[in-house]
């Protein structure tokens, strides 16, 4: 880099999916727009400004950006006219986190303008995958674009803008996973963080953009993800997430796609790990380490799975299993490979095998050609599952996706809204009725942080990804608790704490 630009401005923006929920949010509200400050290395002169929003991958692979540009020189600050560099990183899920993106950037523009001439702006992720030359070259809104398979790039990519030149990278990879990279945790509570396992996905589902901005699955080398953990042990983390698109179809034989599995020899076939298996390993590795997971597919969760979950008690007791809709009519619209049915029989044998298990869902309303009884067949399968919570919204057309090539989006908005108000206030009630469940009962609750409400009350969740609350009293952020709950909202337990658990 030119020593003209001695102070590097970095804004990784995640903006993705934008649900109506009740519960557990997937998006920690608490965490948008945050300006992140991280450990000051001592020799690097370049400054980093981490704004953050979003979903759980694409905060993951900032994590990963981080890291690649702390070894390149940067530390972080506060000031946004300092910057000379704003990255972006975004999800093409739904319009609105674009329109989110897009104005984000006229302010980075703005401060460009009025502030700092030699400030730069790109775009990573999912949407700089999606939109690729259309920012650089019709709207000439950023200097770079790198897209999600190109991270390790960019320091030749900003040597480039350095160079007065416009630098894009948006090649999807076959082997990528960055599974060599150590990333720096942002905006952690030093208790819980992401361990991502996956990338891409192979389910061509009609509304969804990810396998053309992600690219085809492949897995990350369970040993990297083992030492993975490791390092995040020995900081001192309590919980971790394996993180991918669809973690249930993880399967690592060597390397490459998942699709290239039938190609592989028989000794990497004899050899190979799958989900379970990978799951069998952290549980037993580290057994006093909280093991969460998401996202699951109702297609590709395998009894061996939730026969894994049974066997260990570190591994939490939640499913997060999207559906989508109750309409087999429509679940074969969505290219779901899976039907009413045979999502009932796996909701009663995770029941049968985890009779404590939580079960959250993704909902969409409003796919093209829903019908009132498509709607009323959603309904009743959320009455069937009564889920604890869920992630609710209405269809959003998403350009490049198989819906939007070849269905008109017919639904009127009106109609949308009004069946989405209508899963939103039957999911509140069943949320109510779950969380009722824990009344009078001892959960064990890991503290992450103080209550938003009270700074003499501690705030953790408990195995089941429900928040509780309870009076601080001795116990410090990183305990896991023993809380007896006296009483509830329909989000969040409220309880007196008895003692520390045994898995301190």
């Amino acid at each position: 880099m030119s020593q003209d630009i001695n102070k590097l401005y970095l804004c990784i923006l995640i903006d993705c999916l934008e649900f109506q929920y009740t519960m557990e949010k997937i998006i920690d509200e608490d965490k948008q727009g945050d300006s992140l400050i991280l450990d000051q290395k001592e020799g690097n002169k370049r400054k980093l400004f981490i704004e953050s929003y979003g979903c759980a991958m694409n905060f993951s692979d900032s994590e990963v950006v981080a890291s690649i540009l702390a070894n390149q020189g940067f530390n972080t600050t506060k000031t946004l006219e300092e910057a000379d560099l704003v990255l972006v990183n975004t999800c093409s899920i739904r319009d609105k986190a674009e329109q989110t993106v897009r104005k984000r950037l006229e302010k980075y523009n703005a401060v460009k303008r009025d502030h700092n001439p030699k400030m730069k702006v790109g775009v990573l992720g999912c949407m700089a995958e999606r939109l690729k030359t259309k920012f650089l070259e019709e709207e000439k809104i950023v200097d770079l674009v790198v897209g999600p398979d190109a991270y390790k790039d960019l320091p030749n990519l900003l040597a480039e803008v350095d160079d007065g030149k416009d630098a894009i990278n948006v090649i999807l990879s076959k082997e990528e996973t960055y599974g060599d990279i150590s990333p720096v945790r942002l905006n952690t509570n030093g208790v819980t963080a992401f361990v991502s396992i996956t990338r891409g996905c192979d389910n061509m589902c009609t509304f969804c953009v990810v396998p053309f901005t992600r690219g085809r699955e492949r897995s990350r080398d369970p040993q990297s993800i083992i030492e993975e953990i490791s390092d995040l042990w020995s900081r001192g983390f309590k919980e971790i997430t394996l993180l991918g698109q669809n973690v249930d179809s993880y399967l690592w034989y060597g390397g490459g796609l998942k699709k290239d599995f039938d190609k592989a020899s028989e000794i990497q076939k004899a050899t190979s790990t799958n989900f379970s298996t990978l799951l069998d390993m952290c549980a037993k590795a580290y057994p006093k380490m909280r093991i969460r997971f998401s996202t699951s597919n109702p297609q590709d969760l395998t009894m061996d799975v939730i026969k894994t979950m049974a066997k260990h008690q570190n591994i939490c007791n939640h499913i997060h299993l999207p559906v989508q809709s109750g309409s087999n009519r429509i679940l074969k619209e969505m290219n779901r490979l899976h039907t009413r049915e045979e999502y009932f029989k796996l909701i009663d044998n995770i029941r049968d095998i985890i009779p404590n298990c939580v079960i959250s869902q993704d909902m969409i309303v409003g796919f093209p050609t829903e019908t009132e009884e498509d709607h009323q067949d959603t309904m009743s399968l959320m009455e069937y599952v009564k889920y604890n919570f869920g992630f609710m919204y209405a269809y959003s057309e998403r350009p490049g996706t198989m819906a939007e090539r070849k269905m008109e989006d017919d639904v009127p908005q009106a109609t949308k809204k009004r069946r989405l108000q209508d899963i939103v206030d039957l999911q509140r009630a069943h949320s109510e009725i779950r969380t009722k469940e824990h009344l009078n009962t001892v959960v064990e609750v890991l503290i992450e942080k103080e209550s938003k409400k009270s700074n003499a009350q501690w705030s953790g969740k408990t195995q089941h990804n429900i928040v509780a609350v309870f009076p601080k009293e001795h116990y410090k952020i990183g305990d896991f608790v023993n809380v007896k709950i006296t009483d509830c909202t329909s989000a969040t337990l409220i309880g007196e704490a008895v003692e520390l658990s045994t898995n301190n």
